[in-house]
């Protein structure tokens, strides 16, 4: 179990967020369905370029940064790390989502129905910061008497999957545009503790110094896909990236959208992603941990000929009273999801752009708006709250700027750039922008790139 405590560690402190705040319905591209598959294109069909139409990866850390232990300051490295580990609360938090997409599709059926598809390969996770554990085991519990140390602080979860996506959207008349995408998730890896009880407490004792208790214990780890039946690791990076194309453990998801004109300048636009699950039953590894323990320290009998193995007789009571057992029953993990709102004002200049049935279709240069974002983890949802202004430069030249609040900065700004050459399109997007200037101080990091040919 040390060892997938190791890997959740080490997944955990170089991870990402998962709001695309600058993407979403920005400029027609067929990347921003799969963050509402509600949404109005314009274009017959779509292809994105294999393994590069769309990467996004992202960073984010909660209470911490690089630069509060490496600063050049002359200080102590142990004096930083002490007050970093004092300064962090329980609330704090690390988490990951990165995606690379391997195929990007899309067609036009007729007028008013647009289909979409492909794979994508996704890494999601996340990791709260255990402080009452921390402070255990860095600086003991002699100056804690009479504090309970709670194990519902240990809360983590690792996603390595890839996902297989078909979806649809459907004009229904001029003010309502709806959408719905269907997946299916192939699991290559999922370590997960979550739903933690159980506390650790030192009193003055009457026999000896100290009295122990650990009360009401009930700790569940899981994983699937880390161990394989001869019960050794799986190390080999292509196994995990075979399982991710459907030889994994599978589940489904849906993803649903709309989009509604209020009038012609003002649009709300609405989704729900990743509503689903996997259902985990290969390679599965879980341990559990229940019940109560007391312990007193030792009381030795001061006898040259006894042969009592103290440290065996409590390790036999721990095992008893606390027992740890192993069991690979599979088990059900859900999906991250996420909500999408947003309203956008159009104005500016009337230009008009052949549509897809060679016939014009008008739309406005500016906008401006703003969007909500909350995604639904472990310990409570997230939100994200993003103003933007974006600009139509030229028909094929399209400029978005986004001032976003959330749990990392109040002080987030983004900058988003697609363009298109012929048939062909580029798009960037790179969020945090303040936070280039000095990488150690960021909170969070951000971009996507991708290459898409489009035929309109």
């Amino acid at each position: 179990m040390k060892k997938i405590l190791l890997v959740a560690v080490v997944f955990t402190t170089s991870l990402f967020s998962q709001n695309k705040q600058v993407l979403y319905d920005f400029a027609d591209l067929p990347q921003t369905l799969l963050l509402n598959p509600g949404l109005e294109n314009s274009y017959k069909f779509h292809v994105g370029v294999p393994l590069i139409s769309g990467i996004s990866t992202q960073f984010g850390s909660t209470g911490v940064v690089l630069n509060d232990l490496f600063a050049i300051d002359n200080q102590n490295i142990n004096n930083k790390v002490s007050t970093v580990l004092q300064s962090l609360t329980t609330k704090d938090f690390v988490q990951m989502n990165t995606q690379i997409e391997i195929l990007n599709v899309g067609y036009r059926l007729n007028e008013k129905t647009y289909l979409s598809g492909g794979f994508y390969q996704e890494i999601d996770a996340i990791g709260y910061y255990p402080k009452d554990l921390v402070i255990l085991f860095s600086e003991g519990n002699d100056a804690y008497l009479n504090k309970s140390f709670s194990a519902s602080q240990i809360n983590y979860k690792l996603d390595v999957l890839g996902v297989l996506h078909a979806g649809i959207t459907r004009k229904v008349n001029e003010k309502l545009t709806v959408g719905g995408r269907f997946k299916i998730y192939s699991a290559a890896l999922n370590i997960e503790s979550t739903n933690n009880s159980g506390t650790f407490t030192t009193v003055l004792g009457a026999d000896n110094i100290y009295r122990h208790y650990l009360s009401n214990v009930k700790m569940i780890e899981r994983s699937a896909g880390l161990i394989d039946g001869n019960k050794e690791f799986i190390t080999k990076p292509e196994t995990y990236l075979k399982n991710t194309f459907l030889k994994g453990d599978l589940g489904v998801g849906f993803d649903i959208g709309i989009t509604y004109h209020i009038d012609k300048q003002l649009q709300f636009s609405a989704s729900i992603l990743d509503f689903g699950f996997i259902n985990h039953s290969k390679n599965i590894k879980n341990y559990k941990e229940e019940g109560n323990f007391v312990f007193d320290g030792f009381e030795f009998q001061f006898d040259e000929d006894s042969n009592v193995d103290y440290w065996q007789q409590i390790n036999n009571r721990f095992k008893k009273q606390l027992p740890t057992t192993e069991n690979e029953d599979s088990y059900v993990s859900w999906r991250p999801a996420k909500i999408n709102m947003a309203l956008k004002y159009s104005f500016g200049e009337k230009r008009s752009e052949v549509c897809y049935d060679n016939s014009y279709q008008d739309f406005y240069t500016d906008a401006i708006g703003a969007q909500l974002f909350t995604v639904f983890r472990p310990l409570n949802p997230q939100l994200a709250l993003t103003a933007f202004y974006q600009k139509s430069f030229t028909k094929k030249l399209h400029g978005k700027v986004t001032y976003t609040i959330d749990e990392f900065s109040a002080y987030n700004f983004g900058l988003g750039l697609s363009a298109q050459l012929g048939k062909v399109n580029f798009y960037g997007m790179f969020d945090n922008l303040l936070a280039y200037r000095n990488l150690a101080s960021a909170n969070s990091l951000s971009l996507q790139l991708g290459l898409n040919i489009l035929f309109n």
